[in-house]
């Protein structure tokens, strides 16, 4: 399995550098751009052109929310890709959304891709931190109206270190963990620990 990260995602990168876990890094820069970071996190990191990320099985996409629009249109076709949403839409006004969860304006930009929503209610520095905790895992939450995609991305989860939980579809559970305007939802920024 290959994976992505596209946008700003350090934190992820850094989960995935602590595992030796092969994973692509790209933005709409130039790969040597990002070549002195991802040389500083981890020799698992490897900066590649946007263009080459999104050919990964798993793309992660951490950019600014409207910047999901320049990465859809990089896509020749998103049809069966699966890409874990890693937004958060904070200040977004609700009127821009259509009434939508942020996740649903990305799935409806990137036509045919299994979104599965997750790893976005820590803060990156909790994110980069070892997710073992006290003799626990750090959880993170899943939600995705295509189930079957959830299985991979929580099995990623699992060898990163994170205990996945399946929170269900983007307009039941995955509100949970999506900004709403101008204010944070109920398990936004909730660091849970789950003991085995």
């Amino acid at each position: 399995m290959r994976y992505a990260i596209i946008g700003a995602g350090q934190a992820l990168a850094r989960a995935f550098a602590r595992k030796n876990i092969d994973v692509a890094v790209a933005s709409t820069r130039p790969p040597e751009a990002l070549a002195p970071l991802a040389k500083s996190i981890g020799s698992t990191i490897a900066p590649r052109s946007l263009k080459d990320a999104l050919d990964a099985d798993i793309v992660f996409l951490a950019v600014p929310f409207w910047s999901h629009r320049d990465v859809a249109k990089a896509a020749g076709s998103w049809s069966g890709k699966i890409v874990v949403d890693v937004t958060n839409a904070y200040g977004v006004p609700l009127e821009q959304l259509d009434g939508l969860p942020s996740s649903a304006v990305i799935a409806r930009a990137l036509a045919g891709a299994r979104l599965v929503k997750g790893f976005n209610h820590l803060p990156a520095g909790v994110l980069a931190a070892d997710p073992s905790v006290k003799g626990g895992r750090r959880v993170v939450f899943l939600s995705s109206d295509d189930a079957a995609a959830i299985a991979p991305v929580a099995a990623l989860a699992e060898q990163l270190g994170y205990a996945p939980v399946d929170l269900g579809r983007l307009d039941e559970g995955g509100a949970l963990v999506q900004a709403r305007g101008n204010r944070w939802t109920q398990l936004i920024f909730q660091d849970l620990v789950k003991f085995d």
